[in-house]
């Protein structure tokens, strides 16, 4: 069907408009309302509910919340139950672990005064908070394409059509998406969002900035039992089952309700393309220092998804004419934190107070540059800043003398309130996989049912649902490519590195076939970033489609 035969979209106009429920683009909607109640602000939100496509650790630094909403913690229906209580630092080696003793450790490293919470619950409960000062939220719409008028200026978005068949052509259930257009357009789509990525090729935002680098996270929510629950106790741990040049980490947070979340990342610079970062966490939960936990335990939810790591070098040119990006988006996690939602927050406000005075001043569909010309003096660059370097010396010197000389430098940070220099990162993760010539295959246990699983058993989960009759979402470009390349140079590393069993490579009349279960997806970008030649291009599918996380 042709754009030529195709209805005429409906289009609503706004002040401002926001793609992503997540807590920049909520925050950045609340932080509009309250500055200026007349303006009128929507929220487009891809999953089938706000919080359905969130997933964090997460332990959180309440700086941001507490400058959006002073006077929460009065409230009785709040989300932040569990306060960090305990707080401990594991290496861990084959068969056993080291404590690392806290006053070693940087005074940002404490988390004492932040809260263990289920991000998708932080994000439903702004959402009521937003709508109560008047945001409108649409949530199952997926923003697909950015509109720009005849400046180049960015308009609007437009959502998705919906009920197209795998062939491209209208179903019977065929419905055109809308137009949503605003003087500005906020980007806060998350992690590799796909119109943040058309964006910053466009405009050409990362000109000057190191690459972007990422990490997949994997996490598991188990209800424990009563004895092995210690609400309040935040353990990360490095070390075992990575070696030592493979950068990565994990995390166990005690929530209320004798709930663990157990987290899993893998730094995806990896090299070694038999590297199976599913499996690498399944293996983790069987070490001595942590299976304990999990004794008589059941896992109720499963998910994953790609996190920022670049910071401070690689966040790119935040404005572009007629709006900008926000939160993670832009790249704005504090890699040794393991946090990223307080500085998502600040930048959604600061975005909003910086818009809400050019529409003010009569302004529309420009680039509101003050966004980029301040983010950097104020919090989100001081808390980037101190720990610029941690990530390019883990990369570089691996993670026992990587982890130790960034931990250093977080201390002449901490005392003289800088350090002398700002490493830079080199290579995409994509260009850091190598041949598999080059490395051994690695032996994964198969899994017990009781406390490792499988991937499939894994997204069950996640209640992760797509329409298959529909275009599959992850395109691929040069199938032939794939074959020669992905396959017989990386030896399938997408079989591997998708936590949620996508991609397979299959025996048919004797050769193989590249094979792409899009339903499985769990959204997670990963194989947009790691891809070794970039021949995957994630894009959203149907609004509505995707996980749905209840407490993740």
């Amino acid at each position: 069907m042709s754009d030529m035969e195709l209805p005429e979209r409906e289009s609503m106009e706004f002040d401002v408009v926001i793609v992503g429920a997540g807590p920049a683009g909520l925050a950045a909607a609340i932080r509009l309302k309250q500055v200026n109640p007349e303006l009128s602000v929507v929220v487009l939100e891809k999953g089938a509910e706000v919080g359905a496509h969130i997933l964090s650790g997460a332990v959180v630094d309440p700086i941001g919340v507490d400058r959006l909403l002073p006077g929460w913690r009065d409230e009785a229906d709040h989300p932040f139950k569990t306060p960090v209580t305990d707080d401990h630092f594991l290496f861990l080696g084959p068969a056993g672990s080291i404590r690392l003793p806290n006053i070693f450790m940087p005074p940002l490293m404490n988390n004492h005064g932040n809260y263990i919470v289920s991000l998708g619950n932080v994000c439903r409960w702004l959402a009521t908070k937003a709508e109560e000062l008047g945001v409108e939220i649409y949530p199952g719409f997926a923003a697909t394409e950015v509109l720009y008028d005849e400046n180049g200026a960015v308009r609007g978005v437009a959502s998705g059509d919906m009920g197209i068949g795998r062939d491209g052509e209208p179903t019977g259930n065929y419905a055109r998406g809308m137009e949503l257009l605003g003087k500005y357009t906020l980007i806060g789509e998350g992690v590799r969002g796909s119109l943040a990525k058309q964006l910053i090729a466009k405009y050409d935002l990362s000109k000057d900035r190191e690459p972007q680098k990422f990490g997949i996270g994997i996490k598991e929510l188990w209800q424990v039992k009563p004895e092995n629950h210690r609400r309040g106790l935040v353990q990360h741990s490095f070390g075992w089952p990575l070696d030592m040049k493979t950068g990565g980490g994990s995390f166990l947070y005690h929530l209320e309700d004798n709930q663990v979340a157990v987290g899993f990342v893998v730094h995806l610079n990896y090299k070694n393309p038999y590297l199976f970062p599913f499996e690498e966490m399944q293996r983790f939960k069987t070490h001595p220092a942590i299976c304990g936990v999990f004794e008589g335990a059941k896992r109720i939810s499963y998910g994953a998804r790609a996190i920022t790591e670049g910071g401070y070098q690689s966040v790119p040119k935040l404005t572009f004419p007629g709006g900008a990006l926000i939160g993670c988006s832009a790249g704005f996690v504090n890699v040794p934190r393991i946090k990223g939602s307080h500085n998502a927050v600040l930048s959604g406000m600061l975005a909003a107070e910086k818009i809400s005075a050019a529409i003010a001043a009569g302004r529309a569909n420009d680039e509101v540059i003050e966004i980029e010309n301040e983010w950097r003096a104020g919090d989100i660059g001081k808390d980037l800043k101190r720990v610029r370097n941690v990530k390019p010396l883990w990369s570089k010197f691996g993670t026992a003398i990587g982890v130790a000389i960034g931990g250093l430098d977080m201390w002449i940070n901490q005392i003289f309130g800088t350090s002398p220099f700002t490493l830079k990162h080199g290579k995409t993760d994509a260009a850091s996989l190598e041949p598999a010539a080059q490395h051994k295959k690695i032996d994964y246990p198969k899994p017990d049912g009781v406390l490792t699983f499988d991937r499939l058993s894994s997204v069950f989960l996640s209640n992760t649902n797509h329409e298959e009759d529909q275009p599959i979402h992850l395109r691929l470009k040069d199938p032939a490519l794939q074959k020669s390349s992905e396959l017989d140079v990386f030896a399938g590393p997408s079989s591997r590195y998708c936590p949620a069993g996508v991609y397979e490579w299959v025996e048919k009349d004797g050769d193989k076939v590249f094979v792409i279960n899009a339903q499985n997806c769990v959204h997670c970008k990963t194989c947009d970033i790691k891809d070794p030649n970039q021949n995957i291009t994630w894009v959203p599918p149907q609004g509505g489609e995707g996980p749905v996380y209840p407490n993740m």
